[in-house]
């Protein structure tokens, strides 16, 4: 997994790391190519990533730089998100390319749209809704929420704007026992503790902030000091994490700088099933 990707040579980087590990999928948790209207740029984004967007599949969700819409002259917002990168949300039962889920090894992924509706009411909360009712623990053991706009955050970028999303969305996560959440949007690492509304809680979710991958942008140094009790690690460099599921009850989480010449493990962590405990 790794957010935030752009086109320079951090995102070099990244894919390079990412490429020398084997991996079934590569999950981008929204802001792909940071075109910012600049069609081109799509263009040259898509030349980048081919080699390796077309060797795995790479599952995406919408981010902030996909919106795209300037109201009266350029509307809609996603179309060329929504034309460059079909997601299978019919597959899913999702009216909209914005939010939809897949099974994978043994676990199904929630992705999740920041910038579209997400209220009571919304498309995208009714369709959420049933399709965590029909999550069958006993074929998918593993149950993940991937967005773009992360709930917790202790770095002082974009401090508070996934709270309005929290507050409608958590309850629904929690209650189905979701066991992992990823977002970016941050340009920076951090990840939490299991945590239900502010607080920690063992059957909560765990939260990782994984917007790195090396966007035109820079990285997010500051963080709030000291850190709040539920962060566990965090760090301001560009890199990229690792999922693997050893089995039905057990995962194991790892982050990996880009500043290391090679792909070292600069934090990491065994994660238990939220199905299984």
């Amino acid at each position: 997994l790794s957010g935030d990707l752009g086109q320079t040579e951090w995102t070099n980087s990244t894919l390079s790391h990412i490429g020398g590990a084997g991996h079934d999928v590569f999950i981008l948790p929204g802001d792909l190519s940071y075109a910012d209207t600049d069609q081109p740029k799509w263009d040259s984004f898509g030349r980048l990533v081919e080699p390796h967007a077309s060797s795995r599949p790479w599952m995406v969700t919408q981010g902030n730089h996909e919106i795209e819409s300037f109201p009266i002259i350029l509307p809609p917002p996603f179309r060329s998100y929504d034309a460059r990168w079909l997601m299978p949300h019919l597959e899913s039962g999702s009216p909209s390319n914005l939010f939809y889920s897949f099974d994978v090894a043994g676990a199904h992924v929630v992705m999740l749209g920041s910038y579209t509706d997400f209220g009571p009411g919304s498309d995208q909360y009714a369709w959420l809704e049933s399709d965590l009712k029909g999550v069958d623990r006993g074929k998918t053991p593993w149950l993940f929420a991937v967005l773009h706009a992360p709930w917790y955050n202790s770095n002082f970028a974009h401090r508070g704007e996934g709270e309005k999303m929290r507050k409608a969305v958590e309850g629904l996560l929690y209650g189905a026992r979701v066991d992992a959440l990823f977002a970016g949007h941050v340009h920076a690492y951090e990840r939490f503790n299991r945590i239900y509304d502010n607080e920690a809680d063992e059957c909560g979710i765990v939260h990782v902030t994984i917007g790195d991958g090396g966007n035109r942008e820079g990285l997010a140094t500051s963080y709030v000091s000291p850190p709040p009790s539920i962060s566990v690690f965090r760090e301001a460099s560009f890199g990229h994490g690792r999922l693997r599921l050893i089995n039905s009850t057990h995962a194991h989480w790892s982050w990996h700088r880009n500043d290391d010449s090679v792909s070292v493990v600069a934090d990491e962590v065994w994660i238990r099933s939220l199905s299984s405990s």
